[in-house]
């Protein structure tokens, strides 16, 4: 299957009328979505909010992914975005996509196929309905199936513990992907 024969997930938001009626306000397909053929990763932005607590309005929201994508929530923000991970892209590491780390909690959820998550000292192949929680640490994906792997990711902004960055390497300390500043447009830039 090539990533042109997939499905952009259909997205469906609602919200209130100006009276407090609770309706549909846009119901089709994830109109922030991207493919990069040598990642073989495809992105698709579903939500995402600038502030915590979020804003919740009766006036219809403006579309908040059309913007750069990028790995970490805004500061004090969330995001969710479905990846879809294709067979057989590795890079000089071993993985499909390069180690990172952001400042925030991220859940991931496997939605179909099965993804192998790097660690510092091990892996673990994920599968379709399981869950990971990402706490800040370095870590790479890489499917090594012959079937795509699609994963949602919620991630929530969050901070280092004075605890934390005291055992985490000194040159890592700028190399963590934290929101605002860090829009990127290569692959490094859009991996969860």
């Amino acid at each position: 299957m090539s990533p042109h024969e997939l499905q952009v997930p259909r997205r469906v938001v609602t919200g209130h009328t100006p009276e407090g009626v609770s309706v549909v306000v846009s119901d089709g397909p994830v109109p922030t979505h991207r493919y990069m053929p040598q990642d073989g990763v495809g992105f698709y932005e579903i939500w995402q909010t600038d502030e915590m607590p979020a804003a919740v309005s009766p006036s219809e929201a403006d579309e908040p992914t059309a913007r750069t994508i990028r790995v970490p929530p805004s500061p004090n923000g969330t995001k969710i975005r479905i990846n879809e991970f294709f067979p057989g892209h590795v890079n000089e590491h071993g993985h499909q996509s390069p180690v990172h780390r952001t400042e925030s909690i991220d859940y991931g959820i496997v939605l179909s196929g099965e993804i192998v998550l790097s660690l510092d000292d091990s892996e673990v192949t994920l599968r379709a309905g399981d869950v990971v929680v990402q706490r800040g640490t370095d870590h790479a994906w890489t499917n090594r199936g012959n079937v795509p792997a699609r994963v949602a990711f919620i991630l929530i902004d969050g901070h280092f513990t004075d605890e934390l960055r005291a055992v985490l390497p000194e040159d890592l300390h700028a190399a963590v992907m934290r929101g605002g500043p860090h829009e990127q447009s290569g692959s490094e830039g859009v991996v969860a």
